[in-house]
């Protein structure tokens, strides 16, 4: 008995040694000192430390921004502040105050109002009258065949325009007004305030991406939306598009596979339509003894027409040898021959609806516009509560009931159609207005069904496809070619 007291008594001082040790071993609690408060000095460079400026804009950021520079408190700071200086809106009164005569002809430039193609448009639908400018597009919100045009052209298609900051993809979220051509985004993210004179490739295919002339260039050509007609094979779980949609790799065209960018042939002054408009003819065919063009980038050494490229490089362009460019070259545009495919994406369809019925669209998500592939995103695999079916306006933001849908026939770059333009000459055509809208309102209820315009919605383009002619260059044409009256034979 005496020896379990022992061991009891034993254990008991073990324990309350061991509790000792523990209490001697606790950190002490102490109160957290507190970060000492920065104090920050005034001026906009003080808060946005990465901004990186280039020499011949290295003035007060408030000469753009507004805001005032002399204070700390951010809202002070950013009383008045004007986001986006280089926008629509106020390009005028900023970058036109040292650059009045480029703003004025950019503002008059197709890239900027771009009321060719929005007057094709409504002129294939029946519109009887033009306007200027795609900001001068009506809503009118009424249940007419035109004003549905409208609202595509406004919510759907007239997305790539300098009133817009583009799609949320990485390549394609870009700036607005000036900046759209003359700032460097990465990432959907501005890069830096370092403004450049010529813009790259990366600026031009911001617009100029998703089956439009511009990517051919590269040799990118849009997969299907269903995902099943997508290589790599891909599901609905999310998946990076640089572009929107996945490309099939094609055949660049030849000028960029030798290292020209864009801007080596479309000049900024023949973008804002104040010199005359380039053509295939301009560079290959000129001839030894011809004065020189007047393109600036160009120059004659010994004989040869020489074009010296953005960057430095220079290329010897070859003339026009064959004997089929003099038989046929008055009559036969050159991409008819040197084109080596194009964009053949028909019928195109377009479908308003209003409802909430999701479901038809599970297959097709992926649709070349970050909004509508947000909301099915979400309202298909989300738990949460559904959002509405709006959309927004590309021009004012404003969202309004419905969402535009984009469907295809089929989509295919071989077998270039190959037909007899108005003007005589035989040119590539493409089914640029085969076009077939629909219309469903939020009780799911039709109000157009396969709306399609006048004609056959072909018209002529030029793709940037370039390449040799190949040897049966003539088959593309020949049963197009005029038919001649032999001579009667002499008796």
């Amino acid at each position: 008995m005496m020896r379990y007291k022992y061991f009891l008594i034993l254990l008991l001082i073990i324990l309350f040694n061991g509790c000792r040790e523990e209490q001697a071993q606790s950190p002490v609690q102490t109160e957290t000192p507190k970060p000492p408060e920065v104090v920050r000095k005034p001026g906009c460079v003080n808060c946005h430390t990465d901004i990186v400026i280039d020499d011949q804009h290295a003035f007060a950021c408030t000469d753009c921004h507004h805001g005032n520079n002399a204070v700390s408190d951010k809202p002070e700071a950013h009383l008045n502040l004007v986001a986006r200086p280089a926008s629509p809106e106020y390009m005028a009164i900023t970058c036109g105050k040292c650059h009045p005569t480029q703003v004025q002809n950019c503002a008059d430039s197709l890239h900027f109002t771009l009321k060719n193609a929005v007057n094709l448009t409504r002129a294939h639908f029946g519109a009887e009258t033009t306007i200027q400018s795609l900001t001068q597009i009506p809503q009118s919100g009424e249940d007419t065949e035109l004003a549905l045009v409208d609202d595509m052209l406004r919510r759907r298609c007239l997305r790539c325009h300098v009133y817009s900051s583009g799609d949320d993809y990485a390549y394609i979220t870009r700036g607005t007004g000036c900046s759209a051509c003359h700032l460097q985004f990465s990432g959907g993210r501005l890069e830096n305030h370092a403004f450049i004179k010529s813009p790259g490739d990366a600026q031009c295919i911001s617009c100029h991406y998703a089956n439009h002339v511009g990517s051919d260039y590269y040799g990118q050509y849009e997969h299907d939306f269903n995902w099943e007609y997508r290589t790599p094979y891909t599901t609905s779980e999310p998946f990076v598009r640089p572009y929107g949609v996945e490309v099939h790799d094609l055949v660049p065209d030849i000028h960029q596979q030798k290292g020209l960018v864009c801007i080596d042939c479309h000049s900024g002054d023949s973008l804002k339509n104040t010199t005359r408009k380039i053509t295939c003819a301009t560079c290959h065919g000129w001839k030894p003894g011809l004065p020189k063009p007047a393109e600036k980038n160009l120059t004659v050494i010994d004989d040869a027409l020489v074009l010296t490229d953005r960057s430095g490089q220079a290329h010897v362009i070859s003339p026009m040898l064959h004997p089929a460019h003099a038989k046929y070259g008055r009559e036969v545009a050159c991409l008819v021959c040197h084109g080596q495919w194009s964009f053949n994406d028909a019928p195109t369809y377009l479908l308003r609806n209003a409802s909430d019925d999701f479901d038809a669209m599970e297959r097709l998500t992926v649709q070349s516009s970050s909004w509508v592939e947000t909301l099915l995103e979400h309202n298909l695999n989300s738990d949460e509560e559904e959002i509405d079916p709006v959309m927004a306006d590309g021009i004012t933001g404003r969202t309004r009931p419905g969402v535009w849908y984009l469907g295809y026939g089929q989509r295919r770059w071989e077998d270039m159609i190959i037909d007899r333009d108005t003007d005589g000459i035989i040119k590539v055509f493409r089914p640029i207005l085969d076009l077939h809208l629909s219309a469903v309102d939020e009780n799911e209820s039709l109000l157009f069904d396969n709306l399609t315009g006048k004609g056959s919605g072909l018209l002529p383009y030029t793709p940037h496809t370039t390449g040799p002619a190949g040897l049966f260059y003539l088959n593309r044409f020949q049963h197009l070619l005029k038919k001649t009256t032999p001579e009667p034979a002499t008796p």
